[in-house]
């Protein structure tokens, strides 16, 4: 905070006085100015003006200006308010001790003033400029002239003007911030307000919470030796209360955003989350469905802390009892695998698998496109421990997929082999004859089902071939002890959105712009064709989905190759009905 003390014409034309206000001052030192008011009756009145007498009245000489300014500068910075060419030349004459400039709004026209103090050499002095009067647009161009005429001192815009009686209204308090905005600069606040006025001591305290940067306030030595300017002007009492006042606005107004004392309030009061049940390894936390919120004398993590971890793909490490607090060393990142699932048995379509969609076998691009998948630990393919699907193994793509034989007919079965070798937390389901899954869903997906705490998460809908499930490997490992012989395990979607009260469910809406009517998983001559029309049109480019809808979409006649094709297990209502049945939990 900056404050300029006001002298204006309270000494009347007494030096005398004017001294001993400068002393009666002194205390206030580093980061405060005092300004004077040098005019010369001649320059700034003819004789028939109203207030000549007063100006001649309080006219200093060139020679008792030296000795104000020389008294004033041993303890403050010195501030000359300049109406007129007398005021030029004392400031010329000292310019060496002036720290600031002062402009009225009526000098603003005086080009002479102007071009003078122009001429001066300004360099790291400050010139304050009240626009009082002065529309946004007056302001504007006011500015913009006076940038051009003054390229050294910093230019702050002063509000506030001086009326008898001044309103609240009069101060400016209000166009603080506006100016602040709208023109970059830092503004003085002038103060004219009555000195019986409460606002005499709050409205500069006001100004400093409203922006302002530097105040300006009229004191004078008592009341009854001063004849002019004694109305809006405050004593050394007065003065010392609003410059406290001030200060520890200020302060307050300075301080960080978050203190010490601010952050031991929220530690003391904040409710820490402790679990809402048992909760056992494995598990990834909902604070919605897992955590009550209690005060408590001993300590854990908060919920932030949780919902970071679970933003950065992490698991229980331990059980947790019943109302106990987290620890950072209860958690650990998840060791997350894409497993697609393929075989070489298909009816419709004999030997899909190792068919070519461009350079590289359908089961290839498939497992090439997961290994773009981000934050996941191992791509695994899936196969039957058959001899006729042994040749899958010379088609994992890159030398870290792993290939993995199993239980033929079992799918979770061959699932639950891999997790407990790889000790796998997150399964990324697909199938092998998905050759276009993408990496963009797989994240939107992965990251909602760690915030919200699933066990299973997918689309609620999304082009065939490009939905994706996310499972947890406890949730799968649950489906085994219900299902010791997991019939129909292929369709392992089933055994999820049919145990719905057993398992936490989490479907979401993929952006309209990942959702399309194609249909690009491979069963069909018709799906291979139009998959290598697919490949054509790249010509060995890398692409991903969003790319492909791209090319479907402008050329609807390679869309529609397969969109007369069905999925069984969505026509088939004898399937479903068996479906149904043989995947529902018994209680």
């Amino acid at each position: 905070m900056y404050t300029i003390i006001e002298v204006a014409n309270t000494h009347g034309g007494n030096q005398d006085y004017l001294f001993s206000l400068i002393d009666r001052f002194g205390e206030f030192d580093s980061g405060y100015g005092i300004k004077f008011q040098p005019i010369g009756a001649d320059e700034l009145a003819t004789p028939d003006f109203e207030w000549y007498p007063v100006y001649q009245k309080l006219q200093f000489s060139e020679i008792q200006w030296s000795f104000i300014i020389e008294k004033a500068s041993q303890t403050k910075d010195v501030w000359l308010d300049i109406f007129d060419d007398y005021g030029c030349r004392i400031l010329a004459q000292h310019i060496n001790q002036i720290h600031g400039i002062k402009l009225q709004p009526s000098v603003l026209f005086n080009h002479n003033v102007l071009d003078f103090i122009a001429n001066l050499k300004l360099t790291g002095k400050k010139l304050v400029v009240n626009i009082a009067a002065h529309d946004e647009n007056e302001i504007e161009s006011l500015l913009s002239d006076l940038e051009r005429k003054f390229l050294e001192p910093e230019i702050m815009l002063e509000v506030g003007f001086q009326g008898y009686p001044t309103q609240l209204t009069d101060s400016g308090l209000g166009k603080i911030a506006y100016i602040k905005q709208t023109f970059g600069k830092r503004v003085v606040f002038a103060d004219h307000v009555d000195r019986n006025s409460e606002y005499a001591i709050w409205l500069p305290a006001m100004a400093i919470a409203a922006g302002a940067d530097v105040v300006e306030k009229h004191v004078l030595l008592d009341l009854d030796s001063t004849e002019y300017d004694h109305y809006s002007s405050v004593d050394i009492e007065q003065f010392r209360e609003l410059d406290g006042i001030c200060k520890n606005i200020c302060e307050t107004m300075c301080s960080p955003f978050l203190n010490k004392r601010e952050k031991e309030y929220l530690r003391k009061t904040i409710a820490s989350p402790i679990t809402a049940r048992t909760i056992l390894k494995g598990h990834i936390v909902s604070i919605s469905r897992d955590l009550n919120f209690r005060r408590s004398g001993k300590s854990g993590i908060t919920a932030r802390k949780i919902n970071e971890l679970q933003e950065g793909f992490h698991i229980l490490a331990v059980d947790k009892k019943e109302g106990e607090h987290f620890q950072i060393q209860d958690f650990k990142k998840a060791n997350i695998a894409v497993i697609a699932a393929g075989r070489l048995k298909s009816t419709r379509l004999p030997r899909k698998g190792v068919l070519n969609i461009g350079t590289l076998s359908s089961v290839e691009l498939c497992l090439k496109n997961a290994c773009k998948f981000e934050n996941i630990n191992h791509v695994v393919l899936a196969s039957s421990n058959l001899e006729e699907d042994a040749v899958l193994a010379d088609h994992t793509y890159a030398e870290w997929v792993i290939f993995h034989q199993g239980d033929p007919d079992d799918v979770i079965h061959r699932y639950l082999d891999i997790i407990n070798k790889l000790s796998i937390d997150v399964i990324i389901r697909v199938t092998a004859d998905m050759p276009f899954i993408d990496n963009e869903i797989c994240q939107i997906l992965m990251r909602s089902h760690f915030q919200s705490g699933a066990d299973y998460t997918a689309a609620n809908e999304a082009a065939v071939g490009t939905n994706l499930e996310i499972i947890n490997a406890s949730a799968l490992r649950k489906i085994k002890e219900h299902f010791p012989k997991a019939d129909y395990s292929e369709y392992m979607t089933w055994y999820f959105l049919n145990n719905r009260e057993h398992f936490r469910i989490n479907q979401i809406d993929l952006p309209e712009e990942l959702i399309r009517d194609y249909r690009l998983t491979l069963d069909y001559q018709e799906d291979l064709d139009m998959f290598r029309k697919i490949a054509e049109h790249f010509e060995g480019n890398e692409y991903n989905l969003r790319q492909i809808y791209e090319f479907l979409d402008s050329h609807p006649e390679v869309a529609g190759i397969n969109q007369h094709l069905t999925l069984k297990y969505k026509t088939d209502q004898e399937l479903i009905n068996t479906l149904n049945k043989v995947t529902k939990i018994k209680n």
